[in-house]
């Protein structure tokens, strides 16, 4: 007998620094969005503006949003959440030195209690699975704009689809001249 898994898709976005370094989100990437089904939108901060909130809620069913270094606007520091039984964490980033270090933001992952870990700051997007199995994700800029740490200055974002079995399959996209390009995909499962 074949069972039938449960899955939910995530769409991940951070630092898009509306209007101070972009004036908005490429219609490419909006217009993918709009073809996708989310149902949980998560932006890992810097936003910058209150406007931008009213956009991105649209993009899913619900919505988890945390504040960044540049915000100033009435968000929690940290979220942690469930989907089946994988526990999720969204920080900004900017709690760690030097941006983006792993290690830095596992002890964050361990006090939080999480496996999966998604945290914006550093504008370049990474996936990767410390020591201790903790997964780390960043979708970068999906404005591809400037960060204090430099960036890729490609809009990028991060689909996230979690399965009822415990696999976890992590897409990056980016968006290169006109087209929105799949640079990585990886799978992990978790027990």
């Amino acid at each position: 007998m074949l069972v039938k898994k449960e899955k939910t898709v995530l769409l991940l976005i951070s630092d898009t620094h509306i209007p101070e370094r972009a004036s908005e989100i490429d219609v490419k990437i909006i217009n993918h969005i709009k073809l996708s089904r989310y149902d949980i939108v998560v932006h890992a901060g810097d936003l910058t503006e209150e406007y931008v909130l009213d956009q991105i809620k649209h993009f899913g069913k619900y919505m988890y949003v945390v504040q960044g270094n540049m915000d100033y606007l009435d968000l929690p520091e940290e979220e942690v959440f469930d989907i089946y039984s994988i526990r999720f964490g969204v920080v900004h980033g900017d709690q760690v030195r030097p941006r983006g270090n792993i290690e830095a933001l596992s002890t964050v992952a361990r006090r939080l209690g999480t496996s999966i870990l998604i945290s914006g700051h550093t504008h370049y997007p990474f996936i990767s699975l410390d020591s201790a199995g903790i997964l780390h994700i960043n979708p970068g800029s999906v404005t591809g704009v400037w960060g204090g740490g430099g960036g890729t200055m490609l809009p990028s974002f991060i689909e996230l689809e979690v399965y009822s079995d415990g696999t976890v399959t992590v897409k990056l996209y980016e968006l290169i001249g006109d087209k929105i390009e799949l640079k990585r995909i990886e799978n992990y499962r978790f027990t």
